[in-house]
C-alpha cells in the first residue's frame, strides 16, 4: 500500500514532464513548414477604391403642363422608348370644346372683316362720286349756271365722304385686329390640346412610372422618368487624401451589387467636397452600359491610378500582433519574428512596403495561422 502511494505521484509527475517536454519540442524544437517569399523591388498598381451608386448623367422627368385626367399610359417601367414616341395621353374633352368655341368665334370675326372690307369699298365709291360732283359743280359755278350754295353743298358732301372712308378703314382695321387676336387664342387652344399628348424627348428607358390611368394631374406633376442608358455612370465617393491621384480618363472597374463587373473610365471629378465626410464625388462612366440596371443601385469602383515602385510582398503576408500593430513575420535564421511595417500602395494581391523591410529579406506569406517565435522551414508558397 505504501509502495502504491509512492508510485502514483511519480507517474503523474512523469506524465507532466512528458507533456511539457512535448509542448516545448513542438513550440521550439520542431520546424513548421510554411510558405516563405523573398521581398524584392517591384511595381504595384495604384488603385483607388470607393463605394458609389448608379446614376444617369441625363435623367428626364416627364411632367404635365396642364390640369387634366390621365386617359392612357402606353409604357411601363423597363420599356425602351424612341424620341417622339407618344407615352401618355391626357383627357382633352374640355380643351377640345374650348377650341371649338374659339374656332366659331374666328369664323364670325372673319365674316365681320369681310363686311368691313365691303364698307370700305362703298366708302371709296361714295368718295369718288362726291369728288366728281364737287368738280362738276365748281365748273358750273364758274360758268354761272349754279349758285355758290350748290358748290358749298358739294364741298360738304366731299368732306363727309372722306370721313366715311376713314371710318370704314378704321372699322376694317379693328376687325383685322380682332381676327388676329382670335387667331392667337386658337393657337393657344391648339397648344393646350397638344399638351395632352406627352411624347418621349429622347431615346431611353423608362425607370419610373409615377401615375396611373384616372389620376388627376396638375402643372408640374411628374408622370414618367426616363434615362438614356448611354449616359449611365457610377457616382462614387473618394477621400480628399487620395483624390489627387485620380485623373479624368483613367480606367476603372465597376462591380455592381449583382456581382457583375464592368469596365469604365473616370468621366468627371467634383470640385466641391463634402464638409462632413471630407470626400469628393468622382463619376465613372461605363464603357458598355449594363444590360440590366437600376438607378441608385449600389456599386463598388476601383480606379487604376497608375503604378508605384518599391519593395513588394504578397498582401497575404500582412498580419497583426497582440497590440493590433500591422506588420510581417520575418524569417531570421530558422525562426519567425514579428516586425511592424508601414505599407504603401496595394492592388489587392501585392502590397508595397514603405518602411520596415529591406529587399532580400524573407517573410511568411500567407501569414495566417503562423505565430512569431516559432521554428519554420520553407515550402513553396501557394500560387508560386
Amino acid at each position: 500500500m505504501t509502495r502504491r502511494r509512492v508510485l502514483v505521484p511519480a507517474l503523474a509527475a512523469a506524465v507532466v514532464l512528458l507533456l511539457v517536454a512535448g509542448t516545448a519540442w513542438l513550440r521550439f524544437g520542431r520546424a513548421i513548414a510554411v510558405p516563405i517569399v523573398e521581398a524584392a523591388q517591384g511595381r504595384v498598381a495604384l488603385r483607388v477604391l470607393g463605394p458609389g451608386t448608379v446614376q444617369a448623367r441625363v435623367p428626364v422627368t416627364l411632367s404635365s403642363r396642364i390640369t387634366a385626367t390621365v386617359a392612357r399610359i402606353d409604357v411601363d417601367v423597363g420599356d425602351a422608348v424612341r424620341r417622339g414616341q407618344e407615352l401618355v395621353r391626357l383627357d382633352d374633352r374640355d380643351l377640345a370644346a374650348r377650341r371649338g368655341v374659339a374656332g366659331g368665334q374666328q369664323v364670325s370675326l372673319a365674316r365681320a372683316l369681310d363686311a368691313a372690307k365691303a364698307g370700305v369699298a362703298k366708302a371709296e365709291a361714295d368718295l369718288e362720286l362726291a369728288r366728281s360732283k364737287q368738280r362738276r359743280d365748281a365748273e358750273l359755278l364758274h360758268q354761272g349756271f349754279v349758285s355758290a350754295a350748290v358748290l358749298d353743298a358739294s364741298d360738304a358732301a366731299l368732306r363727309a365722304a372722306r370721313a366715311g372712308l376713314d371710318s370704314a378703314r378704321a372699322a376694317q382695321a379693328a376687325r383685322e385686329a380682332d381676327l388676329q387676336a382670335q387667331a392667337q387664342e386658337l393657337r393657344y387652344a391648339d397648344t393646350q390640346i397638344s399638351f395632352t399628348r406627352l411624347t418621349a424627348p429622347m431615346d431611353g428607358v423608362i425607370v419610373a412610372r409615377l401615375v396611373e390611368v384616372g389620376s388627376t394631374v396638375v402643372p408640374g406633376s411628374p408622370l414618367l422618368r426616363i434615362v438614356d442608358p448611354a449616359s449611365l455612370w457610377v457616382a462614387t465617393q473618394v477621400d480628399e487624401s487620395i483624390v489627387g491621384q485620380v485623373r479624368v480618363g483613367q480606367p476603372a472597374h465597376i462591380r455592381l451589387r449583382t456581382g457583375e463587373t464592368l469596365a469604365g473610365k473616370v468621366a468627371r471629378i467634383a470640385r466641391e467636397s463634402d464638409a462632413a465626410t471630407r470626400e469628393l464625388e468622382v463619376d465613372v462612366a461605363f464603357d458598355t452600359p449594363p444590360a440590366r440596371f437600376a438607378i441608385d443601385q449600389e456599386a463598388e469602383v476601383t480606379i487604376v491610378a497608375g503604378e508605384a515602385q518599391g519593395i513588394v510582398v504578397p498582401a497575404s503576408a500582412l498580419t497583426r500582433d497582440r497590440q493590433g500593430r500591422q506588420g510581417l513575420l520575418v524569417v531570421a535564421g530558422s525562426r519567425t519574428a514579428f516586425r511592424p511595417v508601414r505599407t504603401g500602395a496595394s492592388d489587392g494581391a501585392q502590397v508595397s512596403v514603405a518602411e520596415g523591410l529591406a529587399a532580400g529579406e524573407r517573410v511568411v506569406a500567407p501569414a495566417a495561422g503562423v505565430k512569431a517565435g516559432v521554428r519554420v522551414t520553407a515550402r513553396a508558397a501557394a500560387g508560386r
